[in-house]
């Protein structure tokens, strides 16, 4: 079956400081705003959107530093969860109601914290990407941000092979199937933002408490074939959430919106409408 993406149109909001943030807009229905993860921007959710447009209304954002967005040169997490509240807002304004969020790794943290700060949000899907019940999960040797910091400007590809092989945990196999997709060169681009990502995140430790106050059916997506490491307790983070349940994609990794993008976006749409 061949799918693609139709009339594509662009939404841009300013975020709390003053930060133009992004989005491509396709689909129709209640929106699914994207937020994707580290080394990539709005085109990684470009094959799963495709199977998920006929059911809803897909608005992938491109996060500060990327393609339609802006950036300011002194970085916070804190910033990122205004802007996505600024998209969701935005999105829920035009809708008439409460929307849907979506977060991947990096993104799937942005979306955690931004879920703390509008009532906006209706359903809440996290894959791979919470704060980490064990910090350990998300905390690398010095060295490696050192690393990173300094290939992010003189080597970017390289760079992006060390993360996404020692932080991201693909295999060798996953990622020479990221070398060679088309979008590579996009993510060889975003190179400047991800050691600023990766120290961020590895600072942002799990709090039961702060679960317990995202209220919104949450869907927690982890690939069985998953590192512990990525896996990052999802059963110790369900259970500090008031409604959240976990889903399993069978037999895949980190980047299952890639590939098996039919089946990641059957399990989004399947909970988007339970």
């Amino acid at each position: 079956m061949t799918t693609q993406i139709d009339e594509v149109t662009t939404l841009s909001v300013m975020s709390a400081d003053g930060t133009p943030i992004g989005a491509h807009v396709s689909g129709s229905g209640r929106p699914l705003v994207l937020l994707h993860g580290a080394s990539s921007d709005s085109s990684a959710w470009r094959m799963a959107a495709a199977w998920l447009q006929p059911h809803v209304r897909v608005v992938r954002v491109d996060r500060r530093g990327r393609g339609l967005s802006g950036d300011r040169s002194e970085y916070t997490i804190d910033a990122e969860y205004d802007d996505a509240v600024a998209v969701v807002d935005a999105a829920a304004q035009a809708y008439g109601g409460p929307v849907d969020l979506l977060g991947h790794s990096h993104g799937g943290n942005v979306a955690f914290g931004a879920a703390l700060r509008t009532k906006n949000i209706r359903r809440l899907v996290l894959y791979e990407g919470w704060p980490p019940p064990n910090p350990e999960h998300r905390r690398f040797p010095a060295d490696l941000y050192t690393t990173l910091e300094e290939l992010a400007t003189t080597r970017p590809a390289d760079m992006l092979r060390v993360f996404l092989r020692d932080c991201a945990g693909l295999s060798a196999d996953e990622l020479a199937q990221l070398e060679a997709a088309p979008s590579w060169p996009a993510r060889v681009a975003t190179a400047p933002t991800v050691p600023r990502e990766v120290r961020a995140f590895g600072h942002c430790d799990f709090d039961p408490g702060t679960a317990a106050a995202i209220s919104v059916p949450t869907m927690l997506l982890v690939g069985s074939a998953s590192t512990d490491e990525v896996k990052a307790d999802p059963e110790i983070v369900a259970a500090a959430m008031p409604d959240a349940r976990i889903h399993v994609l069978d037999g895949q990794t980190h980047m299952a919106h890639l590939a098996a993008p039919e089946e990641f976006a059957t399990a989004v749409v399947e909970f988007l409408r339970d």
